[in-house]
């Protein structure tokens, strides 16, 4: 398991996704969140940007990162 540590109070999903690899655009990471293959806390998440908080677990692609 892999932890990302945000500089600010929270950080998007999608721009999230940009920062860790897993996508190479913003469009090609909403792409990935529209069909549904990102999970926060274990739950499907369609929200593009939604606020990822320190504690929070992204999972894509059976990759998994920690939020610090």
């Amino acid at each position: 398991m892999t932890t990302f540590k945000i500089k600010g109070e929270y950080i998007q999903l999608n721009q999230l996704l940009k920062a860790m690899g897993w996508s190479e655009s913003g469009a090609e990471a909403n792409a990935l969140i529209d069909s549904a293959k990102v999970k926060v806390n274990g739950v499907l998440e369609l929200r593009r940007r939604n606020k990822i908080f320190p504690g929070f677990k992204v999972e894509y692609n059976s990759k998994t990162v920690t939020i610090e």
